[in-house]
């Protein structure tokens, strides 16, 4: 089963899948964002750096799924992932405008054709406050002149995102809001039961990731 954990910048993705992995016995697929060489420059000044950022991203994640997802599927059934191919369309249509949305929407079409979906889609929904504050926390250096406004309008993109281009898709919405599944082990419990019912509810009937899976701590 492959499981695609979405969100907002600073929401928890990659930390979440981390912490899930020995629940569901899984092998886990990690964003690679670092090595954009844009980055940074992208966040000092969007419209400028807007366009080398989205395609870097566009052929860096097209690259790793394509290759890893289903060499890492014939390996181990089980598969978390901090992010879906899906996304970067959604960041697109933000950062980017006119012919240069135009061109890239061209791209990420023919590409997202080869690309593995995911079975279940969790989406981790957090307020403009909540998502500031925790990537406040982590301090990123690039990150430490983010702009609330862009982190709200990525918040209104994400919630398009899931209520209309993925209605096709099994997804599991969970607030994240008031859970610290880092510090307090009964929130990553909750979650961890979340996913298991919501993949006994998939049209797909799958068979749930692990028969007997580990318990949390």
């Amino acid at each position: 089963m492959y499981i695609a954990i979405e969100g907002v910048i600073g929401v928890g993705k990659t930390t979440l899948t981390r912490m899930l992995k020995p629940a569901f016995n899984a092998d886990i697929l990690l964003e690679v964002f670092e090595e954009n060489p844009f980055l940074s420059d992208f966040y000092g000044d969007r419209a400028r750096y807007a366009f080398q950022t989205q395609i870097f991203f566009l052929l860096s994640r097209y690259h790793q799924q394509k290759k890893n997802v289903p060499e890492m599927l014939a390996q181990n059934p089980n598969l978390l992932s901090d992010y879906t191919f899906a996304k970067d369309a959604l960041f697109a249509s933000i950062n980017l405008v006119s012919d240069e949305l135009e061109m890239y929407q061209r791209v990420h079409e023919a590409l997202a054709e080869k690309i593995r979906q995911p079975d279940l889609l969790v989406y981790l929904r957090a307020t403009t406050e909540t998502l500031m504050a925790r990537i406040a926390m982590r301090d990123r250096p690039y990150e430490r002149d983010m702009d609330s406004s862009y982190i709200s309008a990525l918040g209104k993109a994400y919630d398009d995102f899931f209520a209309k281009t993925h209605v096709k898709l099994p997804t599991l919405t969970i607030e994240a809001d008031n859970l610290d599944f880092v510090r307090n082990p009964e929130d990553l419990v909750y979650i961890q039961v979340q996913i298991e019912e919501a993949l006994k509810k998939s049209p797909l009937q799958p068979k749930l990731l692990d028969p007997s899976p580990s318990p949390l701590p």
